[in-house]
């Protein structure tokens, strides 16, 4: 098994390498079409990384990486299932994709939104449709005595 590689993207602008070692995959039998093969393949892959024991991320990383995929973890250990393909290998490959993807989205400054005023253009079209209702509420009454 080789090395993770993260490529470059806000929050890890040279990208990350995860050790091998750090990684732990697993595999077991998938469910789904398989064929002949289906019962003697064990197709199925779990990559799992311990986030907070990973030397691939800095502090800053680490901590928004456990606050951002907290739902997902078990403890600190962030799991992947891969069962989309037939082949192990394909497997795997979709896994590691997965991972990292995750990652790169996880180790991703926060974007702030600065709020800003409305346009007058856009401030009139409010004005303009609220004017238009009460017209239309107005033509429904029921017309006076005169």
């Amino acid at each position: 098994m080789d090395s993770l590689h993260i490529t470059p993207g806000p929050g890890a602008p040279h990208g990350l390498t995860v050790p091998a070692r750090e990684l732990l995959e697993q595999f077991s039998h998938a469910s789904g079409p398989g064929g002949q093969g289906v019962n003697t393949t064990d197709s199925r892959v779990q990559l799992s990384l311990d986030l907070a024991t990973t030397t691939a991320l800095t502090e800053v990383q680490r901590k928004r990486v456990l606050e951002r995929l907290e739902t997902r973890l078990a403890g600190t250990v962030l799991t992947i299932n891969a069962a989309e393909h037939r082949s192990q290998r394909r497997n795997r490959t979709a896994a590691r994709e997965r991972l990292a993807e995750l990652i790169r989205e996880a180790i991703a400054p926060p974007v702030i939104r600065r709020a800003t005023r409305p346009t007058r253009g856009s401030q009139r079209r409010r004005l303009a449709g609220k004017r238009e209702r009460a017209e239309v509420k107005q033509n429904r009454r029921r017309p006076g005595l005169d």
